[in-house]
């Protein structure tokens, strides 16, 4: 039976080198983020009681990383169950496979949420109903 989407959410650790003039974090696209990188973005001046995300996905894989300050994601699946993350440190981040339920919420005023994605923006692989996603999901493994 192939994985729950949900099973292949995972935690992943970049490495950390400095010294006394501070440190640097490495994050490269195929070594230790699982895909290569075609898009980049922020999200950061959000409002204390603001959720982001709200969508999943048809093809695109995303690493979230709070480069500064702090939020939490809520994943969720087709059966409802869910996994939150708290994101607080730079040198952590979140792999979202393709066709999970993302919420991005919590967010501490000097929140800076780096997102990394597979593919280039395209509206059309959005899937910003719940009720559609779950029944998508339901599709693809009757199918």
């Amino acid at each position: 039976m192939e994985k729950n989407n949900l099973e292949l959410v995972k935690m992943l650790n970049f490495p950390q080198l400095g010294d006394e003039r501070g440190e640097l974090i490495v994050v490269e696209g195929a070594q230790n983020i699982p895909f290569e990188i075609k898009r980049v973005f922020y999200i950061c001046k959000t409002l204390e009681n603001v959720v982001r995300g709200q969508h999943a996905n048809l093809k695109t894989e995303f690493v979230l990383i709070n480069v500064a300050g702090s939020s939490k994601v809520k994943v969720v699946d087709e059966s409802g169950n869910e996994m939150i993350v708290v994101l607080n440190k730079p040198n952590t981040g979140v792999y979202l496979p393709k066709m999970v339920w993302k919420e991005m919420y919590d967010f501490s005023e000097d929140s800076v949420l780096l997102v990394l994605a597979s593919e280039h923006y395209d509206p059309k692989e959005y899937i910003r109903s719940f009720d559609d996603y779950k029944k998508l999901l339901k599709e693809n493994n009757n199918g």
